[in-house]
C-alpha cells in the first residue's frame, strides 16, 4: 500500500508539472515494464536490450508536440507496430513483440489523453484504476465470499470486484460534479473497472506461468512496476478509444 501511495503521488506531481514531466515519467516506467516483461518471459539480456531499443523509438515520438511533431498519434501507432515487428523478426520471440505493445500502448494512450484537456482525462483513467484496487482490497478483506479466479489469483473475490466498481464509479461521479467529467465517461467507468481487474488477472497469470511471485524487485517488499500498473495497461487504451468515440459522436 505504501508503494502504491508513493506511485500515486509521483504520477500526480508529474501530471501537474506538465506534458514533458509526464512524458519522461511514462517513458522511464515503460522501459522498466519492458524489462520486467522480458524477465517474465525468459528473455536473454540481448533480447531484452533489443526489445527496449525497439520500444524507445515510438516512445520518443510520443514526446510533447513542442519537442517533436504535432498530430503524431497515428505515426506513433505505426511505429509501435513496426517496433513489435522488428522485435519478433530479430529475436524470433513473439512474446517480446507483444511486450512492446503491452508497454507502449498505455503510454500512447495517456499522452493522447493528456493533450485533450490538460490532465482531467488522465487523472480519471489513473484514479479509476487506483479506486478499483483500493475498493477491491477493502471489500475483499471485509466481506470475502466466493473467489473471482482462484486458479489465477486466489486472493481476489467477487465482493472485491464489486467494491472496486462502486468506488471507481463514485470517484468518477465526483470528477463529473467537481471538474465536469463527461457523463458518458462516468457511465463507462464500471466497465473500465472490470477491465482493470482483468488486467490484474492477466499479469497474475503471467507470473504464475513464469513461476514467480512478483514481476520484479524495483519496489522492495512490493514487487515490480508491472505489479503496480497491471490494471492501467488495458484501461488507458480503452479510455482513449472512448474519448475518441465521444469526440466523433459530437
Amino acid at each position: 500500500m505504501v508503494a502504491s501511495v508513493a506511485m500515486i503521488a509521483v504520477a500526480s506531481v508529474a501530471l501537474l508539472l506538465g506534458g514533458l514531466s509526464f512524458w519522461l515519467l511514462a517513458v522511464v516506467v515503460a522501459l522498466v515494464m519492458m524489462t520486467e516483461w522480458a524477465d517474465l518471459n525468459g528473455a536473454t539480456p540481448r533480447e531484452k536490450r533489443i526489445a527496449q531499443f525497439a520500444l524507445s523509438v515510438p516512445l520518443a515520438v510520443m514526446a510533447p508536440p513542442s519537442l517533436v511533431i504535432e498530430n503524431r498519434d497515428f505515426f506513433a501507432t505505426g511505429l509501435l507496430a513496426g517496433a513489435a515487428f522488428f522485435t519478433v523478426i530479430v529475436t524470433n520471440r513473439r512474446e517480446l513483440a507483444g511486450g512492446v505493445l503491452y508497454c507502449g500502448l498505455p503510454v500512447l494512450a495517456l499522452t493522447f489523453l493528456r493533450r485533450q484537456d490538460g490532465g482531467l482525462l488522465v487523472f480519471w483513467a489513473l484514479s479509476l484504476v487506483w479506486a478499483t484496487d483500493i475498493g477491491a482490497f477493502f471489500a475483499g478483506r471485509t466481506i470475502g465470499g466466493p473467489k473471482l479466479a482462484p486458479r489465477i489469483s486466489p486472493a481476489k473475490t467477487w465482493s472485491g470486484l464489486i467494491g472496486g466498481i462502486v468506488l471507481a464509479t463514485g470517484l468518477a461521479l465526483i470528477l463529473h460534479l467537481g471538474k465536469g467529467l463527461p457523463i458518458p465517461l462516468v457511465a463507462a467507468t464500471p466497465l473500465l473497472a472490470i477491465v482493470a481487474q482483468g488486467g490484474d488477472l492477466f499479469e497474475s497469470a503471467l507470473k504464475r506461468r513464469a513461476g514467480v511471485k512478483d514481476s520484479g524487485h524495483i519496489l522492495p517488499g512490493h514487487g515490480g512496476v508491472l505489479d503496480r500498473l497491471d490494471g492501467l495497461v488495458p484501461v488507458a487504451p480503452v479510455a482513449a478509444l472512448l474519448v475518441i468515440g465521444l469526440a466523433a459522436a459530437r
